[in-house]
């Protein structure tokens, strides 16, 4: 039976449920944390073992952003209307199905499918993660449940490219996604066997179905206009026009609805719309950046995928042990510091890639420019995510932590689709080592100059108060992809903030 949203939850941290329900949640996120991570070191393989252009890598990273940007707000939504238990259970599953179906792919038109298959079970499962934490555990334990929670999440996004380096190097890329079918084996039948299901007896209302079937069909058709754009046909154009036409219908469908997935008189606050920004900023540059970086290792500094996967771990391991302290930092002294100070040392980490060439040592080339990039991270990505939440109401927490998540997983899918593009990057750059260094060298200032445009909006709209974040999920996350999902907080009113 649901437990009502007045319900006070009960669940003790060092009861043996507790522990089931906190495996569990662990388990589910680092699924989809590990898929956004491991992805990009098995690019080259993935290509040259299916014969796919440039284009089809690109569509292989953004099959997955697509759906998952586009549905991650009715995600959470279904979860609160029908059971959080039920809907993360079917997005496991879901995920895992759509994982088969990637690892056994004949071809990358079935495996581009498979990943936007994929993304849809993200959608269902991202959210409740969290969510099933914050309705089940008593208030005096939810801090130290979350932040649980996000430690063990964040270290599962630290070692995704180390583990996706070993698998492709080791027993095929393929099992870069077959592993995700064991883990939903190990995970569905513990959360259906021991985890508490919950839901909001306060949903209410029509599920916006269109607009997000708009908006997802938004992004699919700008990612295809600007990932074809070099054949410059008419279709193309013809395709960028309606991608644009079905993001007007969709901020038009927001404003008409009586119960919109994405309310837009959520950005009447102007710190949220500023916070919203940088975001999407910072995690254009920081997609386009890993993208680009571990085609670079491989392709040019002749890396192999563990190479390139170990390479990149200083990044997310500054991260997962600095972001504590970067929230107390930013608690002290107020968001605008820390969003412009971070987002320009994230410029000069990429613009010291410019070092990495080929035959590149990993010390005094690759090294200096992840360790400044991972500090810039480090000192921006937790204030930016408490800030978010700070700038609304209480009582919309989880939508605002949901549209900030969307715009950074919308920012980082275009940017992907764009950043080859304006770096002349042809479809088959990524077999020439000369051809994609070029490239790689037109591409860092772009991303730089983009984190620039975000630290120019931070210093400039950003101000004090500075937030309360107590919700360790802004604190401890190693995942470079997108800021962490606050549930909605109607799940557990009454109970006060998280931590």
């Amino acid at each position: 039976m649901a437990v009502p949203a007045q319900h006070v939850p009960a669940v003790r941290i060092a009861t043996p449920t507790g522990k089931w329900i906190l495996l569990t949640t662990v388990l589910g996120s680092s699924m989809a944390m590990l898929d956004s991570t491991v992805v990009n070191v098995a690019l080259p393989t993935i290509g040259r073992d299916l014969d796919a252009s440039l284009s089809a890598l690109q569509w292989t990273v953004n099959a997955y952003m697509v759906t998952l940007a586009g549905l991650i707000l009715l995600g959470g939504s279904l979860g609160d209307r029908y059971g959080r238990r039920k809907i993360f259970v079917l997005g496991v599953v879901w995920f895992a199905a759509a994982s088969l179906l990637c690892g056994l792919a004949p071809n990358v038109g079935v495996l581009v499918a498979a990943r936007a298959l994929q993304g849809i079970g993200g959608a269902l499962l991202t959210p409740g993660s969290l969510a099933l934490i914050q309705a089940s555990f008593h208030p005096d334990d939810r801090g130290r449940a979350v932040g649980l929670w996000s430690g063990f999440g964040g270290i599962g996004a630290a070692v995704g490219p180390f583990l996706g380096g070993w698998l492709v190097d080791g027993p095929g890329w393929r099992w870069v996604f077959l592993i995700n079918v064991p883990v939903a084996l190990l995970c569905a039948p513990i959360a259906v066997r021991h985890v508490p299901e919950s839901s909001d007896s306060r949903a209410h209302g029509r599920f916006d179905v269109l607009g997000a079937t708009l908006g997802a069909l938004a992004l699919a058709l700008v990612t295809y206009a600007l990932i074809e754009a070099r054949q410059g046909s008419l279709a193309v154009a013809l395709t960028a026009v309606a991608g644009v036409a079905a993001a007007v219908a969709f901020v038009y469908v927001e404003k008409r609805r009586p119960d919109p997935m994405m309310p837009p008189d959520i950005f009447a606050s102007r710190q949220f719309t500023a916070v919203n920004l940088v975001t999407v900023c910072v995690y254009a540059a920081f997609a386009g950046f890993f993208f680009l970086a571990a085609l670079q290792l491989q392709v040019v500094a002749g890396y192999s995928a563990l190479g390139a996967g170990t390479a990149l771990l200083p990044t997310t391991a500054l991260m997962l042990l600095l972001s504590a302290r970067s929230g107390e930092l930013g608690e002290k002294i107020g968001p605008r510091i820390p969003l412009t100070v971070g987002s320009l040392l994230c410029a000069a980490g990429m613009l010291l890639m410019l070092r990495v060439g080929p035959d590149a040592s990993y010390v005094p080339d690759v090294l200096p420019a992840l360790l400044v990039l991972g500090l810039g991270m480090v000192t921006l990505v937790a204030p930016l995510t408490a800030t978010v939440l700070a700038s609304v109401d209480t009582a919309r927490a989880g939508l605002a932590s949901g549209v900030n998540n969307a715009a950074a997983r919308a920012a980082g899918l275009v940017a992907v689709a764009a950043l080859p593009l304006l770096a002349g990057m042809g479809p088959e750059a990524y077999r020439s080592a000369d051809a994609f260094d070029a490239a790689f060298r037109r591409a860092m200032p772009l991303c730089a100059g983009v984190l620039l445009v975000g630290a120019v909006i931070a210093v400039t709209t950003v101000r004090r108060p500075a937030p309360d974040c107590r919700r360790p999920q802004c604190r401890t996350h190693g995942c470079v992809t997108s800021p962490p999902v606050e549930p909605q907080r109607a799940a557990v009113a009454g109970t006060g903030p998280a931590g």
